[in-house]
């Protein structure tokens, strides 16, 4: 007979939620919505039409499907400030009122579709999505950066940005990433020197300083940093980095982390970054210094993604103290899921955690000297006559 000690341990797996999140979601950069056509994006579990009304200047969102017979209104064509069903040409404008038909006497009184609560910041367009249909709580905004807002703007690059669908794995995995130090060691290749979470309200920030391994060739991540990472809401992060490029020099950046749910069991990730300029640089080298960071990043993303499309979703992980606080991270979560009245004080409570980072740094050290110490006599062997 085993005892109980030495039961394995038995992953619960559990299932996704079958709601999507309470909150702002980025869907892109606004301009890509800017060009007078409708355009589809699969997300909440069905499909939505974006375009901008040629007269109002603003950007709409509607579910993509017509009410009239189905057809997919982001297939249609703007005309005016609605968008046009490519089927039989209803209109519809950004409040999700029939604007038209033009084959028809009259528009049906309850010719309506869903129009979405849209929000411009940062040069990006943002929707607002809650189960519960409530708009968004004046409290519950997003900051506006200042390298795009602020006085000094003009001192700043463009954004850079990319976009990659993950299929298999739910959104919790890459929110996970907030509170998991000992995963920038493995997958970024970094050092986290210092690392503490802080959970408040709606927001969940991580604040990091790292150094970068030695044994890995990491381009324009190859400078000690650090990093004031904020999640405002369920899948919008804001962080700013500041990292030494020379002597006595140090370069702003700010990373932006979003995604947007596609399914249950899937999401579109999306990550930019603008430059602020140094003392005499162009904007095009700082436009090539936003594109050489995202470039580094993407490395670090691309094997994140690897591991969600690969791992199990699971929902009792064994932990160590240097792992950090998932459970409470994850209790923060939860109030994007229940109902407003469902919120509990212990997911919105401040909670602070810092990691002591020392005994697992000396034992990565060890391994990275291990490994330069084996490269450096591969290569005096492999130039010994």
């Amino acid at each position: 007979m085993t005892a109980l000690n030495d039961e394995a341990r038995v992953i619960e797996a559990g299932r996704p939620p079958t709601r999507f999140a309470r909150g702002w979601h980025c869907l892109g950069l606004a301009d890509a919505f800017k060009d007078g056509e409708p355009h589809e994006i699969e997300a909440f579990g069905t499909k939505l039409a974006v375009f901008r009304g040629r007269d109002d200047g603003a950007l709409h969102v509607l579910d993509a499907y017509c009410p009239h017979m189905g057809g997919n209104l982001a297939h249609g064509t703007v005309k005016g400030d609605a968008v046009a069903c490519p089927f039989h040409d209803w209109r519809w404008s950004g409040d999700g009122r029939c604007a038209g038909i033009p084959y028809a006497r009259r528009v049906p009184p309850r010719a309506r579709t869903r129009s979405w609560t849209t929000l411009e910041r940062n040069r990006q367009l943002f929707v607002w999505h809650d189960p519960e249909g409530n708009p968004p709580p004046d409290d519950v905004t997003l900051p506006e950066i200042e390298g795009v807002h602020g006085p000094d703007a003009g001192e700043w690059s463009d954004w850079t940005w990319k976009t990659a669908r993950v299929d298999g794995s739910n959104c919790r995995e890459i929110v996970d990433n907030v509170v998991d130090m000992a995963h920038f060691f493995y997958v970024h290749y970094a050092f986290p020197t210092y690392f503490k979470n802080v959970f408040d309200g709606h927001v969940a920030t991580q604040y990091m300083e790292s150094a970068p391994r030695g044994d890995m060739d990491l381009g324009n991540l190859s400078s000690p940093l650090r990093s004031d990472a904020s999640y405002h809401g369920p899948s919008y992060m804001i962080d700013h980095v500041w990292t030494e490029v020379a002597p006595g020099v140090e370069m702003e950046m700010v990373l932006i982390n979003s995604h947007y749910p596609v399914s249950p069991d899937s999401f579109v990730l999306q990550y930019g970054a603008i430059v602020k300029k140094l003392p005499g640089m162009t904007d095009q080298e700082a436009a090539e210094a936003a594109r050489s960071l995202i470039g580094g990043l993407e490395t670090g993303f691309e094997q994140d993604i690897e591991i969600w499309r690969n791992k199990t979703r699971i929902d009792n992980p064994l932990l160590t103290e240097e792992d950090g606080p998932v459970y409470q991270l994850r209790r923060w979560y939860e109030q994007f899921y229940v109902d407003v009245a469902d919120v509990k004080d212990e997911m919105v409570r401040r909670f602070e955690f810092e990691i002591d980072t020392r005994r697992a740094n000396t034992a990565w050290r060890a391994e990275v000297d291990e490994n330069l110490a084996r490269r450096a006599a591969a290569e005096t062997e492999a130039g010994a006559p």
